[in-house]
């Protein structure tokens, strides 16, 4: 599994239920804070089109055409403000933080749950405010971890000839931040990188929050849409919020593999079974309106959304025989691997195994039968076959 995602937010804004209806896990669901103690960890699946329906094929690995590829996915402590300072369990939600590569932010679209999360009358709290206290938190986390050391790591710049780059890189990667996240972020700051000592707090603050902005992107997930008022939901689609009910899709989940109904995640529709009593009808009634509003129940859509725009990835699936797209075994397209846009056929080849990638001589599109040289850029759907040394 090549990336993980967390899900964010205070505690009672639904987190556990979108873990549950994404991953069908058992977690404790409750109303009442810090419901999630430890981080629950399971995994997830980015939705695409599999390419055995256009090659005329079944490869027994999607589902009427749609692949899943897995991913992982954290569910972590509730936030409250001031996490950083050791608030709530924010020591833990922060720390859970550290292998996710993006966030998405669940908030409760019905403001039914004040600032710390504690339940309140449904509209009585503004759930805009939920939203911006999160960058502020991960930023004062990031600042916390430089702040610390930043006397030492001065000093090592000064007399030890360090790059300030490389030694900030190297104290924030338990955090997750990557050396080319930290060289971008002070080549837009333009802070003097050979007088470290002389950075202000404020400044720190501002280069954390630039690493925060790329190590930790976020898209927001507008949770309760069925309690949440119209005038709420519309003023958060506004800001690029996801509307979402993981009630909705941890009940279709549940039903799909009762059998009661056939479901595939992300569908805006189901297919009910013809035994149903009346109350499973009325109920699944209910469901099938709010998906006909919103075309679903967003809960896949924040995952794709997360994915394949925030973080830039596509899938590709290798093969070892590019005549029948199997493997040894004669299967067919048995792995589905994420990678950046703009990953080659050597990138795959290091995912695929170390070796593989080390004894690389090229790789062939199993579509056209070309062979691929290692600097050719892969697109989503791609089947490759890579030649390696042996």
């Amino acid at each position: 599994m090549t990336i993980s995602i967390a899900l964010a937010g205070k505690p009672n804004c639904g987190k556990s239920t979108f873990f549950k209806a994404a991953t069908l896990a058992n977690v404790e669901i409750a109303n009442y804070p810090f419901t999630t103690i430890d981080a629950n960890h399971g995994v997830a699946y980015a939705r695409t089109v599999c390419p055995c329906r256009e090659l005329k094929l079944d490869c027994g690995h999607c589902s009427d055409g749609v692949r899943f590829v897995p991913i992982g996915l954290i569910d972590v402590a509730g936030l409250v403000p001031d996490a950083h300072k050791g608030r709530g369990l924010g020591n833990a939600f922060l720390d859970n933080l550290r292998q996710a590569k993006a966030i998405i932010h669940v908030i409760d679209a019905s403001g039914g749950t004040d600032i710390e999360g504690a339940p309140v009358p449904v509209g009585s709290h503004d759930p805009l405010d939920d939203i911006n206290f999160l960058d502020h938190e991960i930023t004062m986390w990031i600042f916390g971890i430089l702040k610390r050391n930043w006397e030492r790591l001065s000093r090592k710049v000064n007399a030890e000839g360090l790059k300030i780059e490389e030694t900030i890189a190297e104290q924030l990667e338990g955090a997750g931040v990557t050396d080319a996240q930290v060289k971008t972020a002070l080549a837009r700051l333009k802070f003097p990188r050979d007088k470290p000592h002389t950075w202000t707090d404020d400044q720190i603050i501002e280069l954390s929050d630039t690493l925060r902005e790329q190590s930790k992107p976020f898209i927001i997930a507008a949770n309760k849409i069925d309690m949440a008022s119209q005038e709420n939901i519309e003023k958060l689609k506004k800001i690029g919020s996801i509307p979402v009910s993981a009630a909705a899709e941890a009940t279709l989940r549940i039903a799909d593999k009762s059998g009661a109904i056939k479901y595939i995640p992300g569908d805006a529709d189901f297919t009910e079974s013809s035994n149903l009593s009346t109350a499973q009808k009325e109920g699944l009634s209910k469901l099938r309106a709010l998906m006909k509003i919103y075309g679903g129940t967003g809960i896949q859509k924040c995952i794709n959304e997360t994915v394949f725009n925030l973080l830039d990835l596509v899938v590709v699936y290798p093969v070892e025989d590019e005549n029948k797209f199997s493997d040894k075994k004669g299967r067919l397209l048995p792995d589905a691997f994420l990678i950046k846009k703009g990953s080659t056929p050597k990138d795959l080849a290091f995912m695929v195994h170390t070796d593989i990638g080390k004894g690389f001589l090229y790789a062939v599109d199993a579509r056209t039968k070309m062979r691929l040289g290692e600097k050719h850029e892969l697109k989503n759907g791609d089947i490759v076959k890579i030649v390696a040394v042996k």
